[in-house]
């Protein structure tokens, strides 16, 4: 911030995304398409550049070439005034390994703080869908004089075994306990069937992570992973502090949308995060101008309808060719619909073919996938189990430039 604290961003984007596949065979997860035109990536970017950290590292490892292609083309900030987000590949730094977790990919890549020598440091995860005034989060950290900030949000008990918990002491702001996916943890005083769950949202100050990486780097013991090591390791120095989500106000948001923040790790979590987008008053917004999601937004034509060609409660990109009938669906750039042909509650990526008279129905089609004349897709569960990939809830995925007979 300028003549305010200096922050470094730092976005963990190495993840592997296995509970994504078929989604993430060719790619990180924080580099699969969201919201038609959206990567996962470009959320935790938004709200960290509108929240003006406007210096930002995102280390990535696993499957990385799309991420990276996308990050360097489309956000570039301004080298006047010294901004920038740049990619940062797993370099072997340390010796001739990878990163053995979170905690290890930052420790690994200490040269980037020791360059720009800032005050704080906001250590974010890179594939949420969500919007957050990082300010406010800071804010609270330098007044409190905290040597890390986690941000929670509370979700039912029930869920807390996915996400790392965070158990406030008595004066409601002090982390007492940080537990990594527990499988029974404490409920909140007062509200006995909800949990802190953690965003991945960390805003440390500088000196307080550099020496907790390098003890925790010592620690045979550790599995050197911010959640399971660097948290619990400064919650029991008593140096943790929670930032409640429900908080946090972001400019132009709807009562409707404050505090939404999903989870996309699953096939089902993805997309019902997309159903979210698509009602007439939507759960999520992709609209709000005073608070933009950035992307690049591609150099295609505007949709086109032919005759024949509806789309009701669905989000239709740039490219699109629709002669057919699609409804509750979200449709990337260039996916053409043909005549006859009926898209019921699905996401297709960009440049699905549907062919004249197909049928898809609560399916997830990856880029490239050619539903051929007459097809269907969700209308034979039997025949769907034995050819793609089913989720637990019913979702049916294929993979990129699956053929579909």
């Amino acid at each position: 911030m300028r003549g305010g604290p200096s922050v470094l961003g730092i976005v963990l984007a190495g993840g592997e995304g296995k509970r994504l596949m078929p989604l993430t065979a060719d790619r990180a997860k924080p580099a699969v398409t969201f919201g038609g035109t959206y990567r996962l990536v470009d959320f935790v970017l938004s709200n960290l550049v509108n929240g003006d950290i406007l210096r930002i590292c995102v280390l990535t490892q696993y499957k990385s070439h799309s991420l990276d292609r996308h990050v360097t083309t489309t956000w570039r900030m301004s080298s006047l005034l010294g901004n920038y987000v740049t990619p940062v590949p797993a370099q072997q730094r340390l010796g001739p390994r990878w990163y053995l977790g979170s905690a290890d990919a930052i420790l690994q890549s200490l040269n980037l703080v020791h360059d720009e020598q800032p005050d704080y440091i906001a250590v974010f995860g890179a594939d949420h869908v969500y919007r957050m005034d990082p300010r406010l989060m800071l804010k609270q950290h330098i007044e409190s004089g905290a040597g890390v900030t986690v941000a929670g949000i509370r979700v039912p008990r029930a869920d807390a075994s996915s996400f790392g918990v965070i158990s406030p002491a008595s004066d409601g702001t002090s982390v007492e306990r940080f537990l990594e996916k527990p499988a029974d943890p404490p409920g909140l005083p007062g509200d006995p069937d909800r949990v802190f769950a953690s965003m991945g949202n960390y805003l440390f100050t500088t000196k307080v992570l550099v020496d907790a990486l390098h003890r925790d780097a010592e620690d045979p013991r550790s599995v050197h992973d911010m959640g399971g090591s660097i948290l619990p390791m400064l919650t029991e120095r008593g140096v943790a502090q929670l930032y409640d989500f429900d908080g946090n106000h972001v400019p132009g948001e709807s009562a409707r949308e404050h505090g939404y923040w999903r989870d996309v790790g699953t096939l089902d979590s993805y997309y019902e995060a997309h159903m979210d987008l698509i009602a007439d008053q939507p759960v999520f917004s992709l609209e709000n101008r005073r608070w933009p999601i950035y992307t690049h937004p591609g150099q295609l034509p505007p949709a086109r309808f032919c005759a024949g060609g509806i789309a009701s409660e669905s989000i239709v990109s740039p490219g699109c060719v629709i002669r057919g009938q699609v409804t509750r669906s979200v449709l990337s750039p260039g996916v053409t619909v043909g005549p006859g042909a009926v898209v019921q509650g699905s996401v297709l990526h960009d440049n699905v073919r549907i062919g004249r008279g197909a049928v898809v129905r609560g399916a997830v089609l990856d880029k490239n996938v050619d539903v051929q004349p007459g097809a269907t897709i969700g209308v034979n569960p039997e025949r769907d189990q034995e050819l793609y990939t089913v989720s637990k809830g019913g979702v049916i995925a294929l993979g990129k430039g699956q053929p579909v007979l």
